[in-house]
């Protein structure tokens, strides 16, 4: 049996309406002036953790909305269509995998409700490499 399609910009409308109207109030120029200030979107950012957007990820019992990798998607596709920038907020969405995937009990208890609320900002994060591994010949 073949599973159903769903068509980009189909799934989750109640969140891409909900988007739209938050993204409905940080208009062209509100990005433009932060731009010519150098400046962060606090405000954008601060609506946005208040919807509990950037929970999306985070499980239920730590606060969040426990949604699925697609909702985030669809999360980022409606801030960037309404002409709003996703840029300062992505991470905050996506790096709590790292702490889910490999972070133990406490460290989840400790960061994750706090992150949910958003009284923790987590949005940068170091990816390494192992070193390279020498090739030998002969």
């Amino acid at each position: 049996m073949t599973p159903p399609t769903i068509a980009l910009g189909e799934d989750y409308p109640d969140i891409r309406a909900s988007l739209r109207k938050i993204c409905s109030d940080f208009p062209g120029a509100y990005w433009r002036d932060l731009d010519a200030r150098q400046d962060y979107p606090t405000a954008f950012v601060t609506a946005l953790t208040e919807a509990g957007y950037l929970a999306a990820l985070i499980p239920e019992d730590y606060g969040g909305a426990g949604l699925p990798l697609r909702a985030a998607s669809v999360i980022l596709e409606e801030i960037h269509a309404a002409g709003c920038n996703a840029a300062a907020c992505h991470a905050q969405l996506y790096i709590m995998g790292t702490l889910l995937r490999h972070g133990s009990a406490a460290q989840k208890r400790r960061y994750l409700p706090s992150l949910a609320s958003g009284e923790l900002r987590l949005q940068a994060f170091g990816v390494t490499e192992p070193p390279p591994v020498p090739i030998r010949h002969g």
